[in-house]
């Protein structure tokens, strides 16, 4: 579009000196720089708020900068009248306050205290730094800036790289309310998963057949090779996104009734720590897996953990070992014929009973937590005596070297 110079108003020009800007970011990331693109949200009004078109993403135990910049018209009044605050969307009507500003008066709420503050890039600088990101900061932000007779208002979402998988407990398939879907995402290490993330994992090809709560209070579930217990082969009646004969995203809807009973699709980003496996002299049953695991400094790692060990730290392994929920799983990222098949994935045995004795123990180890039993260590019974006919009292086990 070309304007005449008699006919660019103040507006006009800042509008396009920021496209400027948008084609100067674009060319610096052809050339692998960090890019933050800008667009305009209105033109009219003396107060004019800009956010990042699409998503910014980050992972968990990052920094992030959600981009916020505004214009103000300030010939009546100064910067320091002007409010900056920052909420999350927690549904399509609710906000949950996270960050507010007036001149030097700055405050964090709830669990964003010491974690987020102010870019401060000079005038006009909304932009939020989120310090530490947690798998609860994923979702949409809105930026608002208000001066004394008006406001604008911009939006940003915050993504999150990480891993969906599905979970039911040990009782079986279909035994989850939406609240114990939450409550259960959250014991292993992860979140409801929202409807984007569930797609665009079964764009990554997750095959999944039964259906899960997601965090919006929908039930659906994703099939990458579509058969007829699973939705049927598509064409006519196939509901979801991408539904046909190529598979799709099922989607039973939004559930009025929260206390209706399915799985849960759980989502969980980078472990600060490490999951690893850990093989005793024995076979261990699930009782004795925490007392392996602690005598390596670390606990028995959580579905979520080795899901996440497996998807971003390639963890391979084709050995099954006991979870914290009591389940057995093993990560394999090359398929081979005798590790369960040709696809790369967590498998499950389930939930054996807890007597059983198994080959190992899958540990997660937090970040900074000493191995008191580094290379030349093992675990057992002090004064010897080791297994012997099964006589020794696991409750005793103590870290050896061996």
């Amino acid at each position: 579009m070309v304007c005449a110079p008699a006919a660019l108003g103040r507006g006009a020009l800042w509008a396009a000196a920021w496209g400027v800007l948008l084609l100067t970011g674009a060319a610096e990331a052809e050339h692998g720089r960090k890019k933050v693109v800008h667009v305009l949200e209105g033109e009219s009004g003396s107060v004019v708020v800009q956010t990042a078109p699409g998503q910014v993403v980050s992972h968990r135990g990052g920094t992030i900068v959600l981009p916020c910049r505004y214009h103000y018209e300030a010939a009546a009044h100064g910067h320091d009248s002007v409010r900056l605050k920052w909420t999350k969307v927690v549904d399509p009507l609710a906000f949950a306050d996270v960050f507010v500003a007036l001149g030097a008066q700055h405050r964090a709420f709830g669990s964003y205290r010491g974690r987020a503050e102010l870019q401060g890039d000079g005038p006009g600088d909304a932009s939020l730094v989120l310090r530490n990101v947690t798998l609860q900061d994923y979702g949409r932000y809105e930026c608002e800036v208000t001066n004394e007779l008006e406001d604008d208002t911009g939006m940003v979402k915050l993504d999150l790289e990480g891993v969906v998988f599905p979970y039911h407990p040990r009782g079986g398939r279909y035994k989850l309310t939406f609240t114990e879907a939450q409550r259960a995402c959250a014991e292993q290490d992860g979140i409801l998963a929202s409807a984007e993330q569930l797609h665009a994992a079964w764009r990554d090809g997750l095959d999944w057949c039964n259906a899960g709560w997601l965090r919006d209070g929908s039930v659906q579930y994703p099939v990458s090779q579509p058969r007829e217990p699973c939705g049927g082969l598509g064409g006519a009646g196939s509901a979801g996104a991408g539904g046909g004969a190529s598979g799709g995203v099922r989607n039973y809807g939004y559930r009025q009734n929260a206390e209706e009973l399915y799985d849960a699709f759980c989502f969980t980003s980078n472990l600060p720590g490490r999951v690893f496996f850990l093989k005793p002299l024995r076979p261990v049953p699930f009782a004795g897996a925490a007392r392996a695991c602690a005598a390596r400094g670390a606990a028995v790692a959580k579905v979520g953990q080795l899901f996440a060990a497996w998807k971003l730290q390639l963890l391979d392994r084709c050995t099954a070992g006991w979870l914290a929920d009591g389940s057995a799983r093993y990560p394999i990222v090359n398929p081979r014929a005798r590790c369960g098949g040709r696809r790369p994935g967590v498998r499950s045995l389930g939930f054996p009973d807890a007597t059983r004795r198994l080959f190992g123990v899958y540990c997660y180890r937090a970040p900074g937590a000493p191995d008191p039993a580094p290379g030349g260590w093992g675990w057992g019974w002090a004064g010897g005596g080791g297994w012997a006919g099964g006589a020794r009292d696991p409750a005793a086990w103590t870290p050896l070297r061996v």
